[in-house]
């Protein structure tokens, strides 16, 4: 095998296989990743057992076709060393050696037979559908801080995503939740899509979010059983789903909630931020006190001091309640728009929130007790 490749084309190809691939695997196989040289492409593969990951960079320069697989962590951290955009010189005389060379380098990397490495053949095509890629992405964003890391209740760990009909117009809905916070969002589909609902894996979802962020083409999905695939230009992911039921998550979204809130959102997250950052538990809560057109937030830590401040909100009533002030600043960053609406019931009871910009998503959040 002996090919001339760019750096920048294969520093990125590499820097996406870290995310699938596991820091300590039992198996060494799984630690490299599959260099496939043929046909003016250069073909890599990293998996997990549970995630697969394709890329192809193309117009490479194969002066002999052939594959190996190499220790991902050291090709990458070799290939990004290297003088940017310089091209590169692979090649691999016999089954034990893989040699990089730039420049005045040279590095012989310890390959593993390819024969060794585990591919999937399946074929996914069945059920296919196209959505635009960023608009996707904007939909992972802004359920993935809901995920849960209980892995007790692994049915929590992932987004759950489903077709759903609103006045004879479909959708694509996600949701997550941890049980103590919410995320809805749905986008609009063109059509009816042959589509089971699933739950995608936080792992897989944070490897789709790193290659969604930088391109802007179309996102084929196709699923099978027990798996989904995701197609972009020149990636492919393919990922394990997880196997449970997701909650009824209609019957927690609050009904009652007539307390309106209205404020500036910039000036809301900066003053929770800025009063919670008095205290390094996250768990002592921002307290929020609320009366006619006033909000004061305040948190009070026996280790390290109280904080204070006051934001002129639109608000008719009077209501004191406590909340995670991560679980706000997660929601509100996502926002698009420049306000912030906050639906109150009572000091108990969880608060909605929603971005008035934006009709598809919404968000529910526990209180803090005491």
């Amino acid at each position: 095998m002996k090919f001339n490749v760019n750096q920048k084309d294969l520093q990125e190809a590499l820097s996406y296989c870290q995310g699938v691939i596991e820091k300590r695997s039992t198996l060494p196989i799984l630690s490299n990743v599959l260099l496939d040289a043929n046909n003016s492409k250069l073909t890599i593969t990293a998996t997990d057992l549970d995630l697969i990951f394709i890329h192809q960079i193309k117009n490479v320069e194969i002066l002999d076709e052939g594959k190996t697989t190499t220790t991902s962590s050291i090709m990458f951290d070799i290939v990004r060393k290297f003088p940017s955009d310089k091209k590169i010189n692979i090649s691999s005389n016999n089954e034990n050696k893989l040699q990089l060379e730039s420049e005045n380098s040279i590095f012989n990397l310890n390959c593993i037979n390819s024969s060794e490495f585990p591919l999937t053949d399946e074929n996914f095509n069945q059920n296919e559908f196209t959505l635009d890629s960023k608009q996707f992405l904007k939909l992972l964003n802004k359920c993935k801080f809901s995920v849960s890391n209980d892995e007790t209740r692994h049915y929590l760990s992932g987004i759950y995503f489903h077709q759903t009909e609103v006045e004879d117009k479909i959708y694509l809905t996600a949701v997550a939740t941890d049980s103590h916070r919410m995320s809805i969002s749905k986008i609009r589909l063109r059509e009816k899509i042959n589509f089971d609902p699933i739950i995608l894996p936080k792992k897989t979802i944070f490897q789709l979010c790193s290659l969604l962020d930088n391109y802007d083409g179309d996102l084929r999905i196709s699923n099978l059983k027990s798996k989904i695939k995701f197609e972009l230009t020149n990636s492919i992911l393919i990922s394990k789903l997880i196997d449970g039921k997701f909650p009824n998550y209609i019957q927690v979204i609050p009904k009652n909630n007539q307390k309106k809130l209205e404020t500036d959102l910039k000036s809301f997250l900066g003053s929770v931020d800025r009063v919670a950052s008095v205290s390094l538990d996250k768990k002592d809560g921002v307290k929020f006190q609320l009366s006619h057109g006033n909000l004061n937030l305040s948190v009070n830590n026996t280790n390290s001091g109280d904080g204070k401040e006051s934001l002129t909100v639109d608000f008719n009533d009077d209501l004191e309640i406590s909340f995670n002030s991560r679980y706000l600043i997660d929601v509100a960053s996502q926002f698009d728009g420049e306000k912030i609406e906050l639906f109150f019931n009572d000091t108990g009871s969880p608060v909605l929130i929603k971005d008035p910009s934006d009709f598809d998503s919404i968000y529910v959040v526990m209180p803090m007790k005491g």
